[in-house]
This record gives structure tokens, C-alpha cells and sequence, in this order.
């Protein structure tokens, strides 16, 4: 035990006291060596124990790292990963009712823009946007996205008189991506692609804040901007909205397949996101879809 205590390193390895001394006491005969002291105060390396420890304690590092994602894991603990904008406009609003539903559930919630590696990552699934496309894992969709031009009420305010629907007069806000979804947008739409933007982001959730903070329009993904929408903080400038080729999806490796918590937690979710197919059939007017 590196921290020289045997009730904690005993812990720490999941074991008794007494199968941890037994495995000590085993190594040392193995190597016919003297490896640890024992004292009332509790354990210390030997010359030997220090020099072994040196030697090999890298090599330990690196297996139980490599060896993370497959430790065993409680059937009542769940690991998910999710983008930010995903996770805190959709996901945590509904969680009281998985709360409720399943309360033996104990959620641990990551978020983050870059897609996790179930390989190395002790993460038991994920929610992901993009096209469904990942070798390997099981991919269910949950539902479609669909974009609109999204304006602060200010900015709305102080563009008064000017046709929302001539957006060549607004300013707008470049997305990541070199603004490729404003090429659709007007490509579907038609009027004049202005010549430059107010500003161009990399982050979505800048590209947000901006577009809140009233500096120009954003083209708004309609999952992730529905709740600013309908407490008033954002407005869609006219009736049409296009739907992309991505789709939120559910996403497990699978070791997750016998995951009982998992088995739960994607039950309720897909429950979740077919009443949430329903509510944004009602809610997007002049769909045009992306070809």
C-alpha cells in the first residue's frame, strides 16, 4: 500500500484487511524478498518494497487507466455524456421525472463538445448529434433538428421596419463550419447572402450568448433554442424553418447491453422522445426540408 495505511489500501482495492495482508505476505514469499515493514503505525516499504514500487509503479498506472472503462460498475449507476446545449435545454428539464420514475437510479452527468471514447472512458452512453454514423455502437435516434433565423427581442426592437424576412438587412452572426447552414438557409429560402457577418464563432455556445446579448442573428437550432424562445428571450424572424440532415441519437457500446440502469434510463428517454416528436410537429410551420 503506497499511502501506508491497510485499511485504506484495502478499501481502495476492494478487499478485507485480511486478503490484502494474505496477498502481501504472498508477493513476498514469491519473491523472497522483505518488501514491507509492519508497525503500530501501520505499513512502510523496505529498501526492497521501494525499488520494486519504482519499477513497476508506472506499469500499474497504466493498466489500471487502460483498464477503467471496464471496471465493474454498479447496475444503479449510470454515466452519461452529452453535449452542453443538449444536456442543459433538453435533458436536465425532463430528469426529475426519470428521478421519480426510477429513484434507485444514481446519474452521473458529464458534459462536454467532444464526443467521448467509450474504449477509454468509463461513460455507459451518450447522447449525440450528427448522423448516426458511429462504428461500433448502437445508435437509436431520438428525434430530428430543424434551424430559423432566432433574434433577441432588443435587436428585433431596434430593426424595426426593417422586413424580417429580408435577412440581407440584418445583421447576422457567422456559425462554425464557415456558416454552411446559411448557405442552406438561403439556398432553400432565396434572397442575397450577405457579404460579410457582424461577427463568425466556433462555438455554438458563444454563437448563442451573441445572438442573446442582441449582437445579431443566429441561425438557432429549434431543440436547443425552444426553451429561450418560449420564455421570450429569443425570437424567430419569419414562418419558415428547415430541417437538417442530423439527428439527436442515443448512443451505447456494447458492453452497456446488459447495463440494467441503462436498460431503464433508455426506456424512459425513448418515451421522452417520441412526446417530444409530437410537440415540435405542432411547433415548426413551413418546414422545408433539407435535400
Amino acid at each position: 500500500p503506497r499511502q501506508g495505511n491497510l485499511s485504506r489500501a484495502a478499501r481502495e482495492a476492494n478487499l478485507t484487511v485480511s486478503a490484502l495482508s494474505h496477498q502481501m505476505k504472498q508477493l513476498e514469499e514469491r519473491l523472497d524478498r522483505r518488501l514491507f515493514e509492519r508497525g503500530p503505525r501501520g505499513v512502510t516499504l523496505t529498501v526492497d518494497g521501494s525499488c520494486l514500487l519504482e519499477a513497476v509503479g508506472e506499469h500499474v498506472d497504466g493498466i489500471e487507466h487502460a483498464l477503467g472503462a471496464y471496471h465493474a460498475r454498479h447496475h444503479d449507476a449510470l454515466t452519461l455524456s452529452a453535449s452542453p446545449g443538449i444536456m442543459s435545454s433538453w435533458l436536465v428539464p425532463r430528469l426529475p421525472k426519470l428521478v421519480a420514475a426510477h429513484p434507485e437510479l444514481e446519474l452521473s452527468l458529464q458534459s462536454g463538445s467532444t464526443l467521448v471514447n467509450f474504449a477509454r472512458e468509463p461513460v455507459d452512453v451518450a447522447l449525440r448529434y450528427g448522423r448516426g454514423q458511429w462504428p461500433g455502437l448502437h445508435c437509436e435516434r431520438l428525434f430530428g433538428e430543424w434551424i430559423a433565423p432566432v433574434a433577441a427581442p432588443e435587436l428585433v426592437a431596434r430593426m424595426a421596419g426593417v422586413d424580417p424576412r429580408d435577412l440581407s438587412r440584418w445583421p447576422l452572426l457567422g456559425e462554425p463550419g464557415e456558416s454552411t447552414r446559411w448557405n442552406d438557409w438561403f439556398g432553400r429560402t432565396g434572397g442575397t447572402r450577405p457579404k460579410r457577418y457582424v461577427a463568425q464563432f466556433d462555438s455554438l455556445d458563444a454563437l448563442r450568448h451573441a445572438a442573446l446579448e442582441g449582437l445579431g442573428v443566429a441561425l438557432g437550432r429549434m431543440v436547443t433554442s425552444k426553451s429561450l424562445i418560449d420564455a421570450g428571450r429569443l425570437q424567430v424572424l419569419g414562418n419558415s424553418y428547415l430541417a437538417v440532415k442530423e439527428a439527436y441519437w442515443l448512443v451505447y457500446p456494447p458492453r452497456s447491453l446488459e447495463h440494467r440502469g441503462l436498460q431503464r434510463f433508455r426506456e424512459w428517454l425513448l418515451a421522452e422522445a417520441a412526446d417530444y416528436r409530437g410537440q415540435m410537429s405542432a411547433f415548426r410551420p413551413d418546414d422545408l426540408a433539407v435535400d
